[in-house]
């Protein structure tokens, strides 16, 4: 009687040890489930570009040597995917304070949403007219420190984008097609409000990729509006790359036709030949001009490790009917090394 006793003990404990362990198996399952299906693709992106240069101007403030910073970021994306099959990305870009700043400062910090209906994006991130610019520099790794004489007229055909909080909408891919909208509001009685959209179109023709971009800005003003637009035609076959691109601005005084075009080339021993032109008129400002050309050699020593140097030619003409007092006639060189690490 006794054994059947302790047997039946032993037979409960047994099983209340097991259901134990079963509950215990089943809710760090739900839990590792659960936690599986909330935990983001993480991932960590970082660039950092350092400049050298050798500037000859007319301009004293401006003649002699430099070191800046380039583009260097670093970029964290948190993506997750629904049970409904749509794609969320909130992305954070930590931008380096440009040229002598010493800090870092928060770029870019937007939620982008997408699916079959397209993207939307939500937050501080490129106008959508930049995701459809097409203009002379894009073939070009880098451009000069401060090649730009004057705020007065334009320095490349590209469109302005701005990091300022905003909505947009991306259309999904139709064929060869992309295209997108975004507007900012500029917050209570500024009365500067943002639109931008743009388009492109990439087609085959004689075994090379032709495409088509066309991107536009309209930033709200009290007396007359700032316009700008860009047009261009980019053409790949094999390792060459062409790009002819136009751009206007319009604003209060401003009537400018900014044009230019580029070239590059990619050899076989991991260094890239690139050649660029371009010019802006002001018609309001009779006489303004500007214009500049240069060359370049990009050269990757390791991978993620590039070398580039480039020779920029530039001329600015002061009109006769200009806007700015303080803007002086100016031409010169700058040659600049940059030496780019990706991570």
């Amino acid at each position: 009687m006794n054994n059947n006793i302790k047997l039946l003990a032993l037979y409960n404990i047994r099983g209340y040890a097991m259901r134990k362990l079963l509950l215990g198996t089943t809710a760090l399952a739900a839990a590792t489930a659960m936690s599986a299906s909330a935990l983001a693709d993480v991932s960590i992106a970082g660039s950092y570009e350092f400049k050298y240069g050798s500037r000859s101007s007319q301009v004293a403030t401006t003649d002699g040597t430099y070191m800046a910073h380039g583009d260097s970021d670093m970029v964290l994306t948190f993506t997750n995917k629904t049970d409904s099959g749509l794609t969320l990305a909130y992305r954070y870009d930590i931008g380096a304070v440009a040229k002598d700043g010493a800090g870092l400062t928060g770029d870019e910090n937007s939620l982008s949403i997408s699916g079959g209906f397209g993207k939307i994006v939500l937050g501080m991130d490129d106008d959508a007219g930049d995701a459809y610019n097409i203009d002379e520099m894009d073939l070009p790794t880098e451009e000069p420190t401060g090649s730009s004489a004057s705020a007065t007229i334009g320095s490349s055909s590209s469109i302005t984008s701005l990091d300022t909080k905003k909505i947009a909408y991306h259309l999904p891919a139709m064929g060869g097609l992309t295209a997108g909208f975004s507007f900012a509001d500029s917050g209570y009685n500024n009365g500067v409000d943002k639109t931008s959209y743009g388009a492109k179109y990439t087609m085959d023709a004689a075994g090379a990729s032709v495409t088509l971009g066309y991107a536009a800005n309209t930033t709200e003003a009290t007396t007359t509006d700032l316009d700008q637009t860009n047009m261009g035609l980019k053409v790949v076959s094999g390792d060459l790359s062409m790009i002819i691109s136009q751009g206007t601005h319009e604003a209060a005084d401003e009537d400018r036709d900014n044009q230019g075009a580029s070239i590059s080339y990619k050899m076989p021993n991991g260094m890239t030949l690139a050649a660029y032109t371009f010019k802006s008129e002001d018609a309001l400002d009779a006489g303004e001009e500007y214009s500049r050309s240069g060359v370049e050699v990009a050269y990757t020593i390791a991978s993620g490790l590039t070398a580039v140097v480039n020779v920029d030619d530039y001329d600015y003409k002061i009109g006769t009917d200009n806007d700015s007092a303080n803007t002086v006639a100016d031409n010169g060189t700058i040659t600049q090394l940059t030496i780019k690490a990706s991570f």
